[in-house]
């Protein structure tokens, strides 16, 4: 279990983030389109999973743009946007911004990504949702980079994420 803050209160995890060198879970999430996608689609491509509580939350929101931008740049890579959010919603949201380069996928209907991954909040008033995390995955699925946000209000370290990718 991990503790982060959400403005400055405790609140906890479900588990531990994968280790750097293992294999990353399989998951099963759900595109925009409502079909399921897994890790083995992105199988030969280096995969950015950017987790977060819901898309329509400021700090959330500037994670997607971010991703979006800088994923143009990067070849053979995916960027997975990941929440509970509806995929209604995620896709609505990345309509109105213009939003291409990155996949919105959600966990709402197995609820199990989160427990997997060792990100579910137990606890707080965002119970159930998940944690604000980077997890960079090699072409075979191997954790390169991890990330669990301290404090949920926070944005991820960008850059950190973009350079292991490259490492």
């Amino acid at each position: 279990m991990a503790t982060v803050t959400l403005k400055g209160n405790q609140i906890h995890t479900s588990g531990e983030l994968p280790q750097k060198g293992s294999t990353a879970p399989d998951f099963s999430l759900v595109k925009t389109d409502l079909s399921a996608t897994s890790l083995s689609d992105y199988k030969g491509s280096k995969v950015i999973l950017n987790i977060f509580p819901s898309v329509d939350t400021g700090t959330c929101a500037t994670s997607v743009r971010t991703f979006n931008k800088e994923a143009s740049k990067l070849g053979n890579t995916k960027v997975l946007c990941v929440s509970r959010d509806l995929p209604f919603a995620l896709g609505r949201f990345c309509g109105a911004e213009g939003l291409e380069n990155v996949i919105p996928v959600s966990d709402f209907r197995a609820h199990q990504f989160g427990k997997d991954y060792g990100l579910e909040f137990t606890d707080g008033p965002l119970e159930g949702l998940l944690s604000r995390v980077i997890i960079v995955l090699d072409e075979n699925g191997k954790v390169i980079h991890t990330e669990q946000v301290a404090e949920i209000v926070d944005e991820p370290d960008y850059k950190s994420a973009l350079v292991a990718l490259n490492a």
